[in-house]
């Protein structure tokens, strides 16, 4: 798959799409509402999917736009006609991804003690979870009932706790966008860069195409793409 094809393949990963190819909602489990643009670019070109909400005036405008648009593919580049869009989706919040591409069977450190979802201590951590309760350090990650894990996940365990977690943030036939989330704690250890390896081989995951998107400001995703060496496909930009 080229660039482009895998831009392509993440905004249908990250999104439920109409028949038309809007965006219906988030590709989540919260079934979150899903931003009114999104438009990604690399050297190649540039993939836009556009909300099912927009009045079909403003959505032929930005259509218009993004045909004229060349690719805006370097960190922190903007798309040419970005006040346009601003100015047609009025109040929208704006904000950027660097997007990676993930491979598969990433080397894990033999040491390191996990629990994947799916497997017999992943079920027995469940089945505590119903009868216990969430343990309080992924409670203060907002994850509060069985149903906030999303699968296919790995925890990594540090002195009998959970301290570091990778999950499948947005998962589609076809591909799967990382989560990742350290207890505060935990952090600095270099625990996201092993628990996200080890998510790379879980058997749920070997025929989809794995992305790591991360905020172009946020300085602790790039330190676990640069110890993972990760390849930068292109950046996108949301507006919501």
């Amino acid at each position: 798959m080229t660039d482009l094809d895998l831009l392509d393949l993440e905004g249908r990963t990250l999104y439920v799409l109409t028949p038309e190819g809007r965006i219906a909602r988030e590709n989540d489990p919260a079934r979150s509402a899903g931003p009114q643009f999104w438009f990604a670019s690399c050297a190649a070109g540039t993939v836009a999917r556009l909300h099912r909400t927009l009045a079909p005036d403003t959505a032929a405008e930005i259509e218009a736009l993004v045909a004229q648009e060349p690719p805006f593919d370097e960190p922190g580049a903007l798309p040419r006609f970005i006040a346009d869009y601003e100015r047609l989706l009025p109040g929208a919040e704006l904000s950027r991804e660097l997007v990676h591409e993930l491979p598969h069977s990433l080397q894990v450190e033999n040491d390191a003690r996990l629990i994947t979802s799916g497997s017999e201590e992943g079920a027995r951590f469940m089945a505590a979870v119903v009868k216990v309760g969430m343990p309080r350090n992924l409670v203060d990650l907002r994850m509060r009932v069985p149903e906030d894990l999303w699968a296919p996940w790995v925890m990594l365990m540090v002195d009998g706790e959970v301290a570091s977690m990778a999950f499948a943030a947005r998962l589609s036939d076809d591909g799967a966008e990382l989560g990742l989330a350290t207890v505060p704690k935990f952090r600095g250890r270099g625990l996201a860069r092993l628990v996200t390896a080890a998510w790379s081989n879980l058997p749920a995951l070997k025929t989809r195409q794995l992305f790591y998107g991360a905020d172009h400001d946020n300085l602790a995703s790039g330190h676990v793409i640069a110890q993972l060496g990760l390849r930068r496909i292109g950046v996108s930009i949301r507006l919501t």
